[in-house]
């Protein structure tokens, strides 16, 4: 297993990206009238995912910080499954469209959800961070 350094380098960081990508590209064909609602919320909840996981490793030297930030990121996932079911209700993206973010939105939320049951070895600075100095 490599050592992480960055919090590019999470995988959950890398898939909350990709995943954020994919729902801007489907808004772009939503409709005007949701431009201020559905549309922006749902990109807004999206990018929150990323930029929460930054802010929980930025903050890992404090355990409880670390985990309020991954549990933030956890709470905009859980928000972006919903948008996600109303754009679907709202027939602006099909079903299989639905169920592919929704399943990929619960494997960034069981990402999270293992960061933080492991929490006390990711808030661990190893002799590596230490020859850093």
């Amino acid at each position: 297993m490599s050592t992480i350094k960055f919090h590019q380098d999470l995988k959950v960081f890398q898939k909350s990206i990709e995943f954020a990508m994919i729902i801007f590209e489907l808004t772009k064909s939503f409709p005007k009238e949701e431009l201020y609602s559905l549309t922006d919320q749902i990109r807004r909840s999206s990018r929150s995912v990323s930029a929460n996981i930054s802010e929980a490793w930025g903050k890992r030297k404090y355990e409880k910080s670390f985990v309020a930030k991954l549990t933030d990121s956890e709470g905009e996932a859980r928000e972006t499954q919903t948008w996600l079911l109303y754009a679907w209700k709202c027939n602006y993206i099909n079903e299989e469209q639905f169920i592919k973010l929704n399943k990929q939105y619960n494997q960034i939320i069981g990402m999270l959800v293992n960061m933080m049951s492991q929490s006390q070895s990711w808030c661990t600075f190893s002799s590596i961070n230490k020859e850093e100095k």
